[in-house]
Order: C-alpha cells, then sequence, then structure tokens
C-alpha cells in the first residue's frame, strides 16, 4: 500500500509538479514563519535555543577575538544564557574552524536575518542538487524526506548545506573530479560525515579528486591557523574530547540522534558495548560501500549507497543530518525499481520515513508536554531512528549480495 500509495506520486508530470510546489511552498512557509518569529522574539524562546544562535554566536565572537574561548564548553555555555537573558538550552561547539570560517560573515546581520539568509540559500542549494539527481523522482523523495527537511530548516542547522555538499560529491564524481574534490574537501566543516565519500573516491581511484580534496583542507587549515591562530586547533582537540565525554553520559538528545549508538545506549547498553556496537556498525557500513563499489548494478546505486551511509560512521549523527540520506534514495530508486520487489521498497519507503519523522514527533510532544530544556537530554525516549537506518542497511546489503553479475569496478556515466 505504502510503495503504491508514494510511486503513484510519479504517475504523470501535472502530479509530481502539484507535489513538489507544494512541498516547497510548505518548507519556504516554515521559514518565513521561524523568521518573522526570531524577528518578534529573538533566536531564544520557551527556555530553548535554536541551534542557529549558537552559529551567530560563533560569528559574532569571531570578529571579539575569544573564537577559542567558544570550544570550551563552560565559557560557550555562558555567552549562550547570556546572549538569551537567563538560563537557556544550551550545546557544546564542536566543528571545525573552516566553519566558522564559514559563519563570520554572518555576525554583520541582526540574528533573525542572518537565519534567515544561511537557511535560503542552504535549502536552495539542497533544492537544486537534489532535483539534479532525482529527476523524475524529486516528489517522491521529498515527500519522505519533508519532516527532516522541515526540522532543518525550523532550527536553522547546516543539514542542508552537508546534503548538497555530498549531492555535489555524486554529481560530478565521473566526469568533473575537480568540483567533486572541492565539495569533498569543503566537507571538512562536518568530516565525519565525509568518511564514506573518502573511501569511495579512495577505492575507484580518483586521484584527482582525492588530491583536489587535500588541497582544500590544506589550504583552508593555513587559512584558519593564520585567521585565528594556530591555537585553535588545539582548542578544537580539546572540544572533541569534551563532546566525547558528554557522549558517553548522555547528556545530548539522544532519542534525536540517528546512529547505532544512540539506539544501543538509550536501550540500556553500557556506553563502552554501544561505542563497539557502533564501530560494528561503521564497518558494516564501509563493508556495504566497497560491495556496492565492486559489485554494485551501477556507478549510481555505489553512489547512493554513499550517500545513505554517511550518517551512519559516526556515532554523532542526528535528524537533520537525514537530507544526505535523500540524496542517496534520490541516487538508488531507479535501480530500487527493478532489483528489489514492492514489499521491499515499502520497507525502505516506511524505515526512512520512521527515522525521517520520529525526532520531530518526539521534540513535538516534549514541548506540548513542557518538558524543560534541562532535562531533554536526559529523557530516555528511544533512539529509533537509529535502529532505522540499520535495517536499511541490511536491506542494502542484502539487494547487493542476491545481485547476480558483478559489476565492472570502472565507473561509467554520470548520476543525474
Amino acid at each position: 500500500m505504502l510503495t503504491a500509495t508514494l510511486e503513484q506520486i510519479q504517475a504523470s508530470p501535472r502530479k509530481r509538479t502539484i507535489y513538489v510546489c507544494t512541498i516547497v511552498t510548505l518548507l519556504a512557509a516554515i521559514l518565513v514563519f521561524k523568521a518573522i518569529r526570531f524577528f518578534e522574539g529573538g533566536l531564544w524562546y520557551g527556555g530553548q535555543t535554536v541551534d542557529f544562535a549558537a552559529f551567530h554566536i560563533v560569528a559574532q565572537r569571531i570578529w571579539l577575538g575569544d573564537l577559542d574561548l567558544t570550544y570550551q564548553f563552560a565559557a560557550f555555555t555562558k555567552m549562550q544564557m547570556a546572549a538569551a537573558g537567563g538560563t537557556t538550552g544550551v550545546m557544546p561547539w564542536t566543528y571545525p574552524p573552516q566553519f566558522d570560517l564559514l559563519l563570520a560573515p554572518l555576525a554583520f546581520l541582526p540574528g533573525w536575518a542572518a537565519y534567515a539568509l544561511f537557511t535560503t540559500v542552504t535549502l536552495a542549494a539542497y533544492l537544486m542538487t537534489l532535483r539534479v539527481i532525482a529527476g523524475n523522482n524529486l516528489a517522491l523523495v521529498l515527500v519522505v524526506f519533508f519532516p527532516a527537511i522541515a526540522i532543518t530548516i525550523g532550527i536553522g542547522q547546516n543539514g542542508l548545506l552537508t546534503g548538497a555538499l555530498i549531492g555535489l560529491i555524486c554529481i560530478n564524481a565521473e566526469r568533473r573530479p575537480v568540483l567533486s574534490g572541492i565539495a569533498l574537501g569543503i566537507m571538512v566543516i562536518k568530516p565525519h560525515l565525509a568518511v564514506a565519500a573518502g573511501i569511495y573516491v579512495l577505492m575507484t581511484r580518483r586521484w584527482t579528486a582525492v588530491l583536489t580534496a587535500a588541497i582544500v583542507v590544506i589550504a583552508s587549515s593555513l587559512v584558519c591557523a593564520l585567521t585565528f591562530g594556530p591555537q585553535i586547533w588545539s582548542a578544537w582537540l580539546g572540544s572533541i574530547r569534551e563532546a566525547a565525554s558528554y557522549l558517553e553520559e548522555g547528556r545530548y538528545q539522544l532519542f534525536r540522534m540517528i546512529s547505532a549508538y544512540a539506539a544501543l545506549y538509550n536501550a540500556g547498553v553500557p556506553p563502552a558495548g554501544a561505542f563497539w556496537g557502533q564501530m560494528a556498525m561503521a564497518a558494516l557500513a564501509l563493508v556495504t560501500v566497497a560491495l556496492a563499489v565492486a559489485r554494485g548494478p551501477s556507478p549510481r546505486f555505489a553512489l547512493g549507497v554513499v550517500a545513505v551511509t554517511s550518517v551512519m560512521i559516526s556515532p554523532y549523527a542526528y535528524d537533520y543530518d537525514l537530507p544526505i540520506v535523500g540524496i542517496g534514495l534520490a541516487l538508488l530508486l531507479p535501480d530500487l525499481a527493478r532489483l528489489a520487489c514492492r514489499r521491499e521498497r515499502g520497507a525502505i519507503y516506511a524505515l526512512l520515513l520512521l527515522a525521517n519523522a520520529y525526532g520531530l514527533l518526539q521534540s513535538a510532544r516534549l514541548s506540548a508536554e513542557n518538558a524543560q530544556a534541562d532535562s531533554l537530554e536526559r529523557t530516555m525516549t528511544p533512539a529509533v531512528g537509529g535502529v532505522a537506518l540499520m535495517a536499511v542497511l541490511v536491506m542494502l546489503l542484502w539487494v547487493l549480495l542476491r545481485q547476480a553479475g558483478p559489476a565492472a569496478v570502472r565507473l561509467h556515466g554520470e548520476p543525474a
């Protein structure tokens, strides 16, 4: 039933156009509503804060000359509370300095305008990239991933930016390796989400892309060292260690995480066991990537597996990172239509819908119950998103293993 319903969306150009226009209009409405709300009340309200508030604070601290303090959780907490005018939800800062550099110009805009600019640009980039990849399947992908895109817009996160970058890596992997390498290099802003793509370009011997990505990373690192001072790197590494301890203590909103670690931890598995479970899932994900490259039905399918598994490597992945998986589904759909039966495709759609909607629904429930920001991290709500993605990975692996006739390792054609 679900398969037929979703795939009927693509029955005619008119129906596809109606669905795409409706969803894009809804997403734009969410963006405008949030911008107006932030204009009226600031980026803090209800004892909580949207993630973009932290982005804006970091942009301001760059020009104040004390960016390194944002990597100290205690100091950054004080900054967020001072900006909010009292108690508020806080988040640690663990982004690489390259992302700080990207945010710097936003300091010259008020919070609501900076949010509107950042979110509009990243949403447009993501939708244009997804349209190129998905083609006639755009409406279906947008329906499945609407919740994740909506929550990313609502909190002003960067999942649309990373989704667009992973999409650009895939689009340009064959014919424009320099552009693919540039996009891969820019993914240094969230390096844990670029591991699968990095493994892919190495396995397929895309040396031009590898070299280009390395140049982008090295050059941007030097720029950051010159701009912020070499101490910024030790400050960043210190924040990573501090964040690891917070993850071990379960002080994040684990129910919104989509990793195997979060799923196991919230199921009662001790931190060490959850960590090794995450390592096992990461290994399985990379094995699936290798198998897709060596035996996949097409280069496009292999790239789809890369995008889907990108969010499965690190224990730190949230529902706002799921737009990357939307790129993966768009790449996979043509081959899934002939390799997976209707029931299997329906199961994949249902699992992805669950992963997309679960965090949004639980956040809405907690908000309706007036759960305080300082208790959200300790709410032992199951982390269902990670379970759903693990099931999707197993299904893709099953499709690959039963796939007859291994494909050549050499790639041909461009996923578009």
